[in-house]
């Protein structure tokens, strides 16, 4: 039956019902905070946004971010919204002085949207401007303003404080990682030198910029000394590490663009073309770039970027001189980088024989690469090692940032995630045994090895990360001690040739239930001996209790209440001054002795922990 077509069918949204009902348009996908990407880290970065504008700007030089359990509270200390256009800011669209670009040149939030979109998808929101020892105050929930305090004195500093709540009925059960909340708030210091952000009372500063960011996230010293280029409007910063693959950070005033540009794009051209002109000699891009670790910040007049997220850069032009972004970076880079490397003789025979060597090492293993590229094309076609999503059969489907892969051990872990999955945006890759490990080898492992290289091939990541097949790389393996030994491995293999994958937060744990807790009426699934108990108290008296030994007793049916929605991931993440290298050394190295007194140590304190 067709539905009738009448002037009844036609609704208009206002403002704040548009964002609940359409909140992917304004913020991304929502997620539960288990993705550095999700809904909930934008909705702070949307106001974190506006007060480093104001910095930008010349105002204002400390940011205080407080997050207590659910509910933040950003406060900065610029000139403060204006008290009379405070309600406007805060819940009419398409409003702001961000149009005014006398006002804010090369500021971040540009549409007049973002605080709109926290406001709407908060259950509390309640902002307050301290403007020349005057204050006003209004709340809203879900949008609706529910209190206007006129305005009063106040002996607070001018700069403007805003409380938000991210509505459960949007978002679901999610929670805060901090990890990813320090590592925004890195990137904001770094772009941004002079600033303070305290986040919880700790105090985030940085004194030289992108140069701080890269030593934050090399595994060890570079290959030689930062390379550090700074203009109107540009800075940059590069080196080489002992990693494969290329890491680049990149920021369009003062964004993290985490899917890159035009502004990327240019800057590794020019980087190639630079290289090639000074060494008279036309290496491969791979051989230049591989092992690069670099970081552009460009700052343009009126961005176009491909979202509301701002993640990616379109802009073709730079304002008002028009331009092209490309021209600009290529220009700058060929000039000074060029200047560098004629002045800086160590590292042009460093980067020289770094060059040489990745060109060594690519041609000998370029014959076993078409072979395994032969392999892999076979594999998939006549093999069930990888059961793809629908989405990528799709070149104009929607939402491909919700994709994800479950790698998974043995074929009846495998068959039950197949059966239960998601098949527009879930795929399943199966192991078959347990992985090598690859500690110390070099990437020819990649290509010699079957299940590494249909396990790359089905990544799509051979050229790096850029080309990666799925937002989310899931490692779904037993909780006992071959399934986390297997698990072990698949992250050192990840770590050891594709460590950018791990840093830029693609990379999670399945957390699956251990017990079945249940009684006529009811079921609970418990992930720890913690839930396990408090299941068997909300029952009541002698409920059945299963112990799950394996994903492969888990059935289907059971199985998609675990991988829907619902589902419980563990990013691996990155601690502060963690090394890449001296951790894969300690747990997968020859130091048996030394890792035993570790394993023995530790055991001994959980046991004194449980007892």
């Amino acid at each position: 039956m067709v539905a009738n077509y009448t002037d009844e069918s036609i609704r208009t949204l206002d403002w704040k019902e548009h964002i609940r009902k359409r909140p992917g348009m304004y913020i991304g996908k929502l997620g539960d905070g288990s993705s550095q990407d999700d809904g909930i880290y934008v909705l702070i970065k949307e106001v974190l946004d506006n007060s480093i504008d104001e910095y930008m700007m010349g105002f204002g030089k400390q940011i205080d971010l407080t997050i207590t359990e659910n509910q933040v509270m950003v406060r900065d200390y610029g000139r403060g919204v204006p008290l009379g256009k405070l309600i406007d800011v805060a819940s009419k669209m398409n409003t702001g002085a961000k149009y005014d670009s006398k006002v804010f040149k090369k500021s971040v939030g540009l549409n007049g949207v973002g605080i709109k979109a926290v406001n709407a998808l908060s259950s509390q929101f309640q902002i307050v401007a301290f403007r020349e020892n005057k204050s006003a105050k209004a709340i809203f929930q879900e949008g609706n303003l529910v209190e206007n305090s006129s305005i009063s004195d106040t002996a607070e500093k001018d700069g403007t404080q805003v409380l938000f709540q991210p509505d459960e009925t949007v978002f679901g059960k999610y929670k805060f990682v901090s990890e990813y909340i320090e590592s925004m708030l890195k990137n904001y210091v770094y772009l941004n030198t002079g600033l303070s952000i305290y986040y919880n009372g700790q105090r985030y500063f940085s004194r030289n910029g992108l140069v701080d960011l890269l030593n934050q996230n090399l595994d060890g010293p570079g290959k030689y000394p930062i390379v550090h280029l700074t203009g109107d409007d540009i800075e940059l910063a590069f080196t080489h590490s002992n990693q494969y693959g290329e890491d680049y950070y990149s920021f369009v005033n003062g964004q993290h663009t985490t899917q890159g540009g035009t502004h990327l794009l240019a800057f590794k051209e020019a980087i190639v073309k630079t290289v090639r002109d000074f060494y008279k000699k036309e290496f491969d891009p791979s051989d230049i770039r591989g092992g690069i670790v670099a970081a552009i910040s460009i700052k343009v007049e009126e961005p176009v970027f491909e979202s509301q997220t701002k993640t990616k850069l379109g802009s073709k032009e730079m304002a008002p001189n028009g331009v092209s972004v490309r021209n600009f970076i290529m220009d700058f880079v060929k000039k000074n980088l060029d200047n560098y490397l004629h002045k800086n003789s160590e590292t042009t025979e460093v980067l020289l024989n770094l060059i040489q060597e990745a060109e060594k090492e690519r041609k000998a293993i370029s014959s076993i690469k078409k072979i395994a590229r032969d392999r892999a094309k076979k594999a998939s076609l006549h093999n069930k090692k990888l059961r793809d999503c629908r989405v990528h059969y799709n070149s104009n489907a929607d939402n491909k940032e919700l994709s994800s892969i479950f790698i998974t051990e043995g074929d009846s872990a495998s068959g039950s995630i197949t059966k239960s999955r998601n098949v527009n945006y879930q795929a399943v890759f199966s192991l078959k045994g347990k992985p090598l490990n690859t500690y110390g080898l070099t990437k020819r492992v990649v290509y010699e090895n079957e299940e590494f290289n249909l396990l790359q091939a089905a990544l799509n990541i051979e050229e790096g990360i850029e080309n990666l097949r799925y937002h989310k790389v899931i490692i779904a393996t037993d909780a006992d001690v071959d399934g986390m030994h297997i698990r072990l491995l698949l992250i050192t293999f990840f770590l050891q040739f594709f460590p950018e994958l791990v840093r830029k937060g693609h990379l999670y744990i399945l957390q699956t239930p251990l017990f079945r807790v249940r009684n006529k009426k009811e079921t609970i699934y418990a992930y720890s001996e913690e839930e396990k108990q408090k299941a068997m108290a909300q029952l009541g008296r002698n409920p059945e209790i299963t112990r799950f030994k394996g994903l492969g007793e888990i059935s289907p049916d059971e199985f998609k209440h675990f991988i829907n929605e619902n589902i419980r991931l563990e990013p691996v993440l990155f601690k502060k001054d963690d090394s890449v290298s001296k951790m894969l050394e300690f747990y997968m190295g020859k130091n048996t002795p030394e890792r035993q007194t570790f394993i023995i140590d530790n055991l001994r304190v959980e046991l004194d922990q449980i007892a």
